[in-house]
């Protein structure tokens, strides 16, 4: 594995050097992003309607109901022959088995926050998480961040650092909602595969242990959720769009934009979490996150007037 993965950044940079100039290239994906970003904002109000559900039912079902999802999707695309290749090479099938593990736990940490009542806390995680996402970025991928770029990195992270502090007892929730998700960005942002076929390989690479959720779940005292109410029955059958649609618009992205610039507008997320949890779920807010927001809201004001004056300049 030491030796492909710097062979894949390689060739993701060879794939990427002559465009990495042209403004194009940093802001075509921006409308995908913000898709999902925008769609990802809204998850605690649907996963809160869940909330008599076990956690780990409900992953299991998105994994299940994500799958025909995606292969309708192939179907109606027409994407069947780059899925068979995706599947045929071993490389590709690998990173894709890698991502697939990786949003997976990503799905369990998050689904259990928000079912436990520390919205505040998943929100915290994917603050972070732009910050993994720029040094990922500048670390693997050798992507270069402007001075003002930079500025607004360390002003986000005061903010950050801010909103962290006092919050120790739920920090595993927020690193590993951070972490995991960085990490599988980073694969599909090297794995040469379009967003459609690499998701549905990931979730048929889950397929085995979401199943095993089941069955430990169906033996469990609790027993299954599915079947019990019509409501249930159909908050959880639609899963599979409800994760596929933003997972796929993210993927598409994550393939035109630079990491480092995927991850920094991904604020909007945990900002929309947070106020979410403020005025939707009570969560209290302290004056150190008011604070917290000047400093990240600070930073993204300086970040997107660096891409928009880099967008007037002529290439």
């Amino acid at each position: 594995m030491r030796r492909r993965w710097p062979a894949l950044i390689a060739t993701v940079q060879q794939q990427d050097q002559p465009m990495q100039h042209l403004t194009p290239r940093r802001t075509g994906g921006l409308a995908q992003a913000f898709g999902a970003y925008f769609i990802w904002c809204l998850f605690p109000l649907y996963f809160a309607a869940l909330h008599a559900v076990s956690p780990f039912e409900v992953v299991a079902w998105r994994l299940l109901f994500t799958l025909p999802f995606c292969l309708v999707m192939v179907a109606v695309l027409r994407q069947g022959a780059q899925l068979r290749a995706a599947v045929g090479n071993r490389r590709l099938l690998g990173a894709l088995a890698l991502s697939g593990l990786l949003i997976g736990t990503n799905w369990l940490v998050y689904v259990i926050a928000v079912m436990e009542g520390h919205v505040l806390a998943a929100s915290l995680g994917y603050y972070i998480n732009p910050l993994v996402n720029v040094l990922a970025g500048t670390i693997f991928l050798r992507e270069r961040l402007s001075r003002l770029q930079w500025i607004a990195v360390a002003l986000a992270a005061i903010g950050v650092a801010m909103l962290a502090w006092g919050a120790f007892d739920t920090l595993w929730i927020s690193l590993g909602l951070a972490f995991s998700f960085a990490g599988y960005g980073l694969v599909r942002k090297l794995a040469p595969v379009e967003s459609l076929p690499g998701l549905t390989v990931e979730t048929l690479v889950l397929l085995v242990p979401a199943l095993g959720l089941l069955g430990w779940q169906a033996t469990s005292t609790a027993g299954l959720a599915m079947g019990e109410s019509l409501a249930t029955s159909l908050l959880l059958a639609c899963a599979g769009v409800v994760t596929g649609i933003p997972l796929l618009l993210f993927a598409g992205a994550a393939r035109k934009l630079d990491f480092s610039v995927l991850g920094f507008i991904q604020f909007v997320t945990p900002t929309g979490v947070f106020l979410m949890g403020l005025f939707v779920f009570g969560e209290p807010l302290r004056p150190v996150q008011i604070f917290c927001f000047l400093f990240i809201w600070t930073a993204i004001a300086v970040f997107c007037w660096d891409l928009l004056s880099r967008r007037r300049k002529p290439a």
